[in-house]
């Protein structure tokens, strides 16, 4: 069954996604690029407005891929209290495969959960998704580096969407990328662990508005029922 995963950009709207019946509320900043991360005293008063009542992740960043910066921005995300740190790989197999290596001695150190984030209109690399798993992620997920009205599904075919999912086994799983109430359905028959938005919440669907959590209620009710909907199919 899909969860929801929902962004938010401070305490009040985490209280309002969590209201409406998030099951991730995820810090970012939309208007510091697709992966922006807020400041950490904001993140931190919104770990703690949520109170452990829902799983908490934030965003790094849209950052280089330098081990050392990657690694330095994980550990002050860490002080926040946030559940999850998600990080963005933006850069070319080489550079990615370093930072992966370098994550991987934080995460057994520090037992850390970590999300990495690839990029589904920036040529994903899914040969990253042993090496995550090796390195001990949490999960992985795939969303647009480009916010510019362009969906998920406009990037990659729903075959290679199920493929992703198929081949990140172990790990948790996330689909978002300015995805709409129209396309979540399809979204749903890939099963994965979650669906995450921000956009399609918002007030007039813009995800550098404010959130609405009558939008986070009634997605999230659609959610169930597409998932019945996938289970049912199942069964048949």
């Amino acid at each position: 069954m899909s969860k929801l995963l929902i962004s938010v950009t401070s305490a009040e709207e985490a209280l309002m996604a969590l209201e409406g019946g998030a099951d991730i509320i995820d810090m970012k900043n939309p208007l510091e690029g697709a992966l922006g991360a807020l400041p950490h005293l904001v993140v931190k008063q919104a770990v703690e407005a949520v109170d452990g009542r829902r799983i908490t992740s934030a965003t790094t960043g849209d950052l280089p891929m330098q081990p050392e910066l990657i690694c330095q921005a994980v550990m002050q995300m860490k002080m926040t209290g946030v559940d999850i740190i998600k990080v963005g790989f933006f850069g070319n197999e080489r550079d990615n495969t370093a930072c992966i290596h370098a994550l991987q001695s934080l995460i057994a150190e520090h037992k850390l959960a970590m999300v990495a984030v690839l990029m589904a209109d920036i040529a994903p690399q899914l040969t990253l998704l042993p090496l995550l798993r090796e390195a001990g992620f949490w999960g992985v997920m795939l969303d647009t580096a480009h916010k510019d009205g362009s969906s998920l599904l406009s990037h990659m075919s729903e075959q290679e969407l199920q493929e992703f999912v198929h081949l990140a086994a172990g790990m948790q799983t996330g689909l978002a990328g300015s995805l709409n109430i129209e396309n979540i359905e399809n979204i749903v028959k890939m099963k994965p662990s979650y669906v995450g938005v921000r956009g399609a919440v918002c007030e007039g669907f813009d995800r550098v508005a404010k959130l609405c959590k009558s939008r986070v209620s009634a997605l999230r009710v659609l959610l169930y029922n597409y998932n019945k909907s996938v289970e049912s199919a199942d069964l048949a």
